[in-house]
C-alpha cells in the first residue's frame, strides 16, 4: 500500500483485517461454542483467559499514560474502570472471577495465575509491551479487535449456555456486559485512527497493529490447543485436571 486510503477505504481495510484473522475463526473457538470441549477444556480456557481478562487495566494504563490530551485519558480511563470496577461495585475482572468460581476453581488460584501456560504469559506480557514502546496511535490502534468482539460474545453466550449443563446465566454476566461496552470502546478508537493516520505509512502502522493484536488473540488460542486439546501436551507448571 503506497497511497493514502480514504477514510472509508481505510475502515474497509481494517474490517478486513477482522474478517481474515480475529480469533473467533479459530478452531477451538468452534469447538466451545458448538458444545465439542470438555468440562477440562472449558476450565483451561478461562483459567488463561484471565491472565489476559486482568493485564488488560494494565494495558490500558498504560496507553493512557501515552497522552498529554486531557481529552483522550479521560475517554480511555473508563476502559480501566469497566474492567476494574469501582469501590462498592464490580468490573470486568471481577465477572471473569464468578465464571471460574462456577467452573470450580479457587479463587486465590486463578488470581495467582500460576497454571496459566508459558505462551499465554508471553502473548498478554507482548501486548503489554506493544503499547508502551510503540506510537501512541499504534497504541490505541491495538484495541480495534474491539469491533469483532460483540459477535463473538453473541455466539459464546448462546453456544456455551445451550451445550453445557455447568454453565449458567448468573457466570456469564461478563459477556453479556461485553456487549453494551466493546462497540462504545470500538467507535471510539476506530474514529482516532480515521482522523490520526494521516500518511500512507501511518494508515500501515495501525493496520500492522491490529494485525498483531489478532495474532496475540489467536496465539493464546493455539497454546490452550496444543496443551489440552491436541496433541495434549500440557507444559511443566500449567494447570492439570488433577491440580
Amino acid at each position: 500500500m503506497t497511497h493514502l486510503m480514504t477514510p472509508d477505504e481505510f475502515e474497509a481495510a481494517l474490517r478486513q483485517i477482522g474478517a481474515t484473522r480475529y480469533h473467533s475463526l479459530h478452531p477451538f473457538h468452534k469447538r466451545l461454542h458448538g458444545g465439542q470441549c470438555t468440562k477440562t477444556q472449558v476450565k483451561a480456557w478461562a483459567l488463561n483467559r484471565y491472565y489476559y481478562q486482568s493485564s488488560i487495566p494494565i494495558k490500558d494504563a498504560v496507553v493512557l499514560s501515552r497522552f498529554r490530551e486531557r481529552d483522550i485519558r479521560l475517554e480511555w480511563r473508563h476502559r480501566i474502570e469497566d474492567h476494574d470496577g469501582h469501590l462498592g461495585s464490580e468490573g470486568g475482572i471481577e465477572r471473569w472471577l464468578k465464571l471460574t468460581d462456577g467452573l470450580g476453581f479457587e479463587r486465590s488460584y486463578v488470581e495467582s495465575c500460576e497454571g496459566v501456560l508459558p505462551a499465554t504469559r508471553f502473548a498478554v506480557d507482548a501486548y503489554v509491551n506493544f503499547v508502551g514502546v510503540k506510537t501512541p496511535l499504534e497504541a490505541i490502534a491495538s484495541s480495534l479487535t474491539e469491533l469483532f468482539a460483540p459477535g463473538l460474545h453473541e455466539q459464546r453466550i448462546s453456544g456455551m449456555l445451550e451445550h453445557y449443563d455447568f454453565i449458567n446465566p448468573d457466570v456469564m454476566t461478563y459477556f453479556q456486559r461485553r456487549l453494551e461496552q466493546a462497540p462504545r470502546d470500538a467507535n471510539f478508537a476506530l474514529a482516532y485512527v480515521k482522523e490520526h493516520a494521516q500518511t500512507p505509512k501511518e494508515q500501515r502502522a495501525v493496520m500492522g497493529a491490529l494485525t498483531f493484536k489478532c495474532d496475540v488473540l489467536w496465539a493464546q488460542l493455539d497454546a490452550l490447543s496444543s496443551a489440552y486439546v491436541e496433541p495434549g501436551r500440557i507444559p511443566p507448571g500449567a494447570w492439570t485436571p488433577d491440580s
